[in-house]
């Protein structure tokens, strides 16, 4: 299966039999019609990642996005926020989670925290 996402267009995953967007549009049409078995993959069905959050902290189910996924999705993000901010490339070394080499870029990793918090 792959995923793709065009610009200005849905995700759209792309398989052997055809294709399903996050719009619920299919092709063949009849994919949408097509049941999936107990045995089968079944994705995580969540109203919004809003709500998803706070029914797990009720129920200590995990989350539908755990979060060592979500920080790792995000972090090109900031990334390129920073770099852009700083008008430069940055070197950034993944399994150290840190900027190499340059301090200001890795001052913009965080910020201060108001009194009483500490971390």
């Amino acid at each position: 299966m792959t995923m793709l996402i065009k610009n200005g267009g849905p995700v759209r995953f792309e398989g052997a039999d055809g294709h399903v967007d996050l719009e619920g549009q299919t092709h063949p049409a009849s994919i949408a019609d097509s049941k999936i078995g107990p045995d089968e993959l079944h994705l995580y069905k969540s109203r919004s990642q809003y709500s998803n959050f706070i029914d797990c902290v009720i129920s200590r189910r995990p989350t539908a996005a755990p979060v060592e996924v979500a920080h790792r999705s995000i972090s090109p993000a900031h990334l390129g926020n920073i770099s852009m901010l700083l008008g430069r490339k940055i070197k950034w070394d993944p399994d150290k989670e840190e900027i190499i080499d340059d301090p200001a870029a890795s001052a913009m990793l965080g910020r201060s925290y108001r009194a009483p918090w500490t971390l």
